[in-house]
């Protein structure tokens, strides 16, 4: 079928295999995203500069310690997890009775500030962070060359992603984040500290962000400016998806990761924008979200 439209199958599925590639980036961010918002009702515009303060994290890890990819897999997110408990505390969490509008200006504000301070002190110009021994070369799909590092990068995503929403939808931790955030008082009153709960919470949302940056890390350059257009498009994935839907923002990143992938086929102009374009039509449609409840 494809071949009467003149497109030889092996370029169809070789984008269908990198829009995964790139909805993985998308599901990973979305959801970190989804949790910070879904149960702290807080917009996190410095999504974006955690992630790259991941890679960056990664890049000083193997550079100025000597510790490779694998331990910083771990330690970064755990690094910059840090990092967000310290700015929830004594920036965000002032903000929690407030409209949603000034945890947004906030955290845009902290995203300027995080930007510019790695601006100044690494410039620009985007700095290599090496593929590990163990994830390079690649295998021959028949249709294209998988590199491996790009096939763990999908596999790594679907895990973290599948094991955070049974977390958060299936456990006894998740039903308490889940409580606490509907009636904090009630959740207080059987014992269970609530304000170290939310702090955990948005730590765990910034972890999420920064191991999506030491994922990307060996893909794109790691430089200040790496997050900034992607946290874009990833709100709109967000908003697609449905405000604070685990499972929403998941099969949305996946999904929309695919669709921008097919759109590069058969469209390839349009393959920037038609993100934003399905996020104006499903507002059009279902203002809260193909996965979002409505009010």
């Amino acid at each position: 079928m494809f071949e009467l439209l003149g497109i030889p199958p092996q370029v169809l599925l070789g984008q269908l295999l990198i829009g995964l590639i790139n909805g993985s980036f998308y599901a990973v961010l979305s959801l970190g995203l989804a949790v910070i918002f879904g149960l702290l009702n807080i917009i996190n515009f410095a999504h974006g500069a955690q992630y790259m303060m991941g890679a960056f994290v990664a890049w000083m890890l193997l550079n100025y310690g000597g510790i490779g990819y694998w331990p910083a897999l771990l330690l970064a997110p755990v690094i910059v997890g840090i990092i967000g408990i310290a700015l929830e505390r004594v920036l965000i969490a002032r903000l929690y009775k407030l409209d949603h509008l000034y945890g947004l200006l906030l955290t845009f504000g902290l995203a300027l500030i995080i930007q510019g301070l790695f601006r100044n002190y690494y410039g620009v110009s985007g700095l290599p962070y090496q593929i590990p021994s163990a994830l390079q070369g690649g295998q021959n799909l028949g249709f294209m060359f998988l590199p491996n590092y790009r096939g763990w990068v999908i596999v790594a995503s679907v895990i973290v992603c599948f094991g955070t929403w049974f977390m958060i939808e299936k456990t006894r931790l998740g039903a308490n984040l889940r409580a606490a955030t509907e009636n904090p008082e009630l959740v207080g009153a059987f014992g269970i500290n609530v304000p170290r709960m939310i702090t955990l919470t948005y730590g765990f949302g910034v972890a999420l962000a920064a191991f999506a940056g030491v994922l990307a890390a060996p893909i794109y350059s790691v430089n200040p400016n790496m997050g900034a257009d992607l946290i874009i498009v990833v709100f709109a994935v967000v908003v697609i998806g449905g405000m604070g839907s685990i499972m929403g923002s998941i099969l949305t990143g996946f999904g929309l990761g695919v669709i921008e992938g097919l759109t590069r086929v058969f469209y390839p102009e349009g393959s920037a924008v038609v993100i934003f374009v399905i996020m104006a039509i499903v507002l059009m449609i279902k203002p809260e979200g193909l996965f979002g409840k409505s009010a």
